[in-house]
């Protein structure tokens, strides 16, 4: 049992580093928000399963349950709120975006032309390649 349990655990401190160092690499907000937010319901996930399975009673069990439910549920849903916003505020895509498709669901401007696209870097800071 204690195999299984540091499997799992080793699992969910992996999928801790991999967001970790997807946030450090990744070049714009965008791709670092899906690496954080892979890594938190993942990572945690893991962690939770193998705290139920070491403590293996029926209350550990139902509480690690919740944890995961509410992660899985939450934090997918915070990550598209955030990722909206950001939008909005004109955070730039990184430059090799292939498809803007939030550009899309814009709504047209009062003369009928489409909403202008967002600038390309109103910082002026560099994004790394």
């Amino acid at each position: 049992m204690s195999v299984v349990v540091a499997a799992l655990l080793f699992i969910g401190m992996f999928f801790g580093v991999l967001g970790a160092v997807g946030v450090v690499r990744m070049p714009d907000l965008f791709t670092r928000l899906q690496a954080s937010t892979k890594a938190g319901t993942l990572g945690v996930g893991f962690l939770m399963v193998a705290a139920a399975i070491h403590f293996a009673d029926m209350g550990s069990a139902v509480k690690a349950s919740l944890v995961v439910a509410f992660l899985f549920l939450t934090a997918p849903v915070a990550a598209h709120v955030i990722a909206r916003a950001a939008y909005i505020v004109r955070i730039p895509l990184w430059e090799r975006t292939a498809v803007d498709e939030l550009g899309l669901d814009q709504p047209p401007r009062e003369d009928g032309s489409a909403p202008p696209p967002p600038p390309e870097n109103p910082s002026g800071e560099t994004t790394p390649s």
